[in-house]
């Protein structure tokens, strides 16, 4: 748990943070923090995503530790953190967006990870007015990919239209061409609200391209009881079942696909449907499970050896339990860590060794590239893909692995499928000119 602890007179302006699952405290010094990098933790360690968030956090504080005390910050500058509760509500989202967005003591921020659908969509008109670019990593909205319309707004590495794209690529290579889809049957059984819906036009669009027939089973929140949709399958006997679930809907589907007799290893989870806390609860329902992932669980990758010899094996890690090292959402959080560091970084190569504010991090976001030798460097070569972002395209990766549930673990069982993103783009532009037609935006001149 977090603990702010005051200090007489210099109440205001010094902090200590404990940080969970670590008795070591991290001091930032009284007075003004100019010479350190803020990097606000919007996390939800309470509530009903607590399972997942509390490894998110740990990978991205274990990450940030390790770059402070192994590698003497970013170029020099050390990294300060402070987190706050957003329980994944939009409301209080907001309210650690506000605490945050004016950095910490002197230590500006470079950029916001809101951390959940709900802040990053309340979020969207504050970034562009308090010149805050937000990173949605895998969530938010899919047309701000478009930075003509959204210049604060990033879906870094994956969005959903590019899942849906990537799952269509995967089951294609599965079946033995593009050309072997036409006359298949995939559903997609969804989670019937925003996120779940955003896959339905591309998955329109695919199957007219394709032949595939698109049978569409929407899901109620929360998705505790799913005979009606798992029977709707049965009747129609799809060759592949893509699942858009979230939360406790996953292992239910997964369970309830077993009763009615669906293999598991013909249905392929989205990125929010992966992780180990999505296939545990559902028990032996789950061997053979399929999912997609931007950042696939394992502990064999370069970054791990690194952290495990300086920061688990020393006893600072903020895992409350290391046998999440190596974990979906342990690694979720590196992830976000890596790209939080590289906007610094590749900012300081323009301004210079020093902390970095929201609009030289916004610079830096639409010229972020990282090849297979800039990972290779960091550590994270396959874990994470090739980007390469620019000021017209914010999302500037679109690749996922695919990784199957053994019983025990997870397997990798595909390289990077990247998804068709110049099919994809005209369905993004309509719907970023039509936001900016709503809310009286000229788009941007990006041409140059």
């Amino acid at each position: 748990m977090l603990k702010t602890l005051l200090r007489g007179a210099i109440a205001a302006a010094a902090t200590t943070l404990i940080l969970a699952g670590t008795a070591q405290a991290i001091e930032t010094t009284p007075g003004p923090d100019g010479d350190k990098q803020f990097f606000p933790i919007a996390s939800y360690r309470v509530g009903p995503y607590a399972a997942s968030g509390a490894s998110i956090w740990a990978g991205r504080i274990d990450y940030y530790r390790y770059i402070n005390e192994v590698e003497g910050g970013i170029n020099g500058v050390p990294i300060v953190w402070q987190e706050c509760e957003t329980e994944w509500t939009a409301e209080k989202g907001i309210e650690c967006y506000e605490r945050f967005k004016r950095g910490l003591n002197g230590a500006p921020v470079s950029a916001y990870f809101p951390n959940g659908a709900p802040a990053a969509y309340a979020l969207s008109d504050r970034a562009a007015q308090d010149r805050i670019p937000l990173v949605t990593l895998a969530y938010g909205r899919t047309e701000a990919t478009d930075g003509r319309v959204f210049p604060y707004i990033f879906p870094v590495m994956v969005t959903f239209y590019s899942e849906a794209s990537a799952v269509v690529n995967y089951i294609a290579e599965r079946e033995g061409g593009h050309d072997k889809l036409k006359g298949k049957k995939i559903a997609t059984v969804y989670h019937d609200s925003a996120y779940g819906r955003e896959t339905i036009d591309p998955l329109a669009l695919l199957a007219e391209k394709y032949g595939f027939e698109n049978i569409q089973i929407p899901v109620a929140d929360p998705g505790n009881e799913q005979s009606s949709q798992w029977r709707q399958v049965r009747e129609q006997k799809p060759d592949w079942v893509f699942l858009r679930t979230w939360g406790v809907s996953t292992p239910v589907a997964i369970k309830t696909a077993q009763r009615f007799g669906f293999p598991a290893d013909r249905i392929i989870g989205d990125v929010w449907a992966s992780s180990e806390e999505d296939v545990i609860p559902a028990g032996d329902a789950a061997r053979g499970y399929l999912a997609l992932t931007p950042y696939p669980a394992g502990a064999d990758f370069e970054i791990h050896k690194r952290l495990k010899q300086h920061i688990i094996d020393t006893g600072k890690s903020d895992l409350r339990d290391t046998k999440a090292f190596g974990s979906v959402y342990y690694n979720s959080g590196l992830v976000d860590a890596l790209i939080s560091v590289e906007i610094v970084r590749q900012a300081q190569a323009k301004f210079g060794n020093r902390p970095v504010t929201g609009e030289e991090g916004q610079w830096s976001l639409e010229q972020l590239r990282l090849d297979d030798a800039a990972l290779e460097k960091a550590g994270f070569l396959g874990l994470v893909q090739n980007l390469q972002l620019t000021p017209a395209d914010h999302e500037g990766g679109g690749a996922v692995r695919v990784q199957q549930w053994n019983g025990e673990k997870w397997e990798l069982v595909s390289d990077w499928v990247q998804a068709d993103r110049e099919t994809l783009r005209p369905l993004i532009d309509a719907k970023s000119e039509a936001y900016a037609r709503e809310h009286g935006i000229t788009p941007r001149d990006v041409s140059n």
